[in-house]
């Protein structure tokens, strides 16, 4: 199967030199890696993570997609998307058993738009069947399964062994990467980071900025089992910075606002505020605690674009985007 004729991906992404005065003034080159740009629907690391899931379950004869997410997940409306283009059906567990009767958000209204059947579930019930399938509960597995059918579960933000496969792949385009070079991206789930950092050649490393507040150790855990378990080693060229996530998921400070608007301004870059805004803002505080030596280059990975604008006929009250599912990384 030819996973990309459906949506025709923008692939390789482009990337961008970024003339930055600040981060030259320290001796620092910045580029931007477009991953934005892949598609409008399946977008960045989302098309790279789904892509490996989305061939093994039409391989494995599977007819529906069954994932999960909160009312804002990036990640609920890209399975929504690139299952519709694929003749699949799919189904979203939502967090948040009070959104059932409510209006739906436009992130929702979208991910129905493309056929996906919702079903909204307590946090505490989200909670539990989240732990029971980390912990390969058959279970957990069995009552889905009796609950809507045979299909192939994809976790909380697309993450697991195939999906950082699928983000390492994005290194072989950026083939001149050598010593000096620092690959940087958000992390929600760690698939993307675990992804890069595998794929670097000698000498090039991978920084991580966490996007949750309060993930110390745990994320870290995260990205080193993807390791242990898609490679079988662990990986010495990667850290996670946990020291600008603004306050938690979803979360964007007034300091955090200002940095991002500035951005755009000087580099006619729109940029999202919940992942990237995030890892731009710390690759500026490593430049300025000199933990980017001069001459190094960054390359910044754009995972997505900004939220749209929602049509104010087709908001609702379905929760705010902080309480959105940790949807990238």
């Amino acid at each position: 199967m030819d996973i990309a004729t459906p949506l025709r991906p923008r692939l390789p992404s482009p990337v961008r030199d970024v003339v930055d005065p600040w981060l030259a003034d320290r001796g620092v080159a910045l580029r931007l890696k477009r991953d934005d740009l892949i598609h409008p629907l399946v977008p960045g690391n989302k098309w790279r993570k789904l892509t490996p899931n989305l061939r093994a379950a039409v391989e494995r004869g599977h007819t529906r997609l069954l994932t999960f997410g909160g009312a804002y997940s990036n990640h609920i409306r890209a399975v929504a998307a690139a299952g519709a283009a694929y003749g699949l059906s799919t189904v979203g567990i939502i967090r948040g058993d009070e959104l059932a009767d409510a209006p739906r958000n436009w992130s929702l209204t979208r991910a129905e738009d493309h056929g996906m059947e919702l079903a909204f579930v307590s946090r505490s019930a989200y909670r539990e069947t989240l732990r029971g399938l980390s912990e390969d509960d058959t279970g957990t597995l069995r009552g889905l399964e009796e609950r809507w059918g045979r299909a192939y579960v994809l976790p909380e933000g697309g993450t697991n062994v195939l999906a950082a496969h699928g983000a390492a792949q994005l290194v072989a385009e950026l083939p001149d990467l050598g010593p000096g070079d620092v690959v940087c991206c958000a992390v929600g789930t760690g698939g993307t980071l675990a992804g890069i950092a595998a794929a670097l050649p000698a000498g090039a490393r991978a920084v991580g900025f966490a996007v949750l507040k309060g993930a110390e150790g745990y994320l870290d855990g995260e990205v080193a089992e993807l390791h242990r378990r898609g490679w079988g080693r662990a990986f010495g060229n990667w850290h996670i910075d946990h020291g600008y996530h603004g306050g938690g998921y979803g979360r964007v400070p007034a300091e955090l606002e200002a940095f991002a608007a500035r951005f755009e301004e000087r580099h006619g870059v729109r940029v999202e505020r919940r992942y990237v805004a995030k890892m731009l803002w710390g690759v500026h505080g490593l430049a300025e605690r000199g933990e980017l030596p001069p001459g190094s280059r960054v390359t910044a990975l754009i995972t997505g674009p900004p939220d749209p604008k929602p049509e104010p006929e087709r908001e609702g009250n379905g929760g705010g985007p902080g309480r959105a599912a940790r949807g990238g990384g």
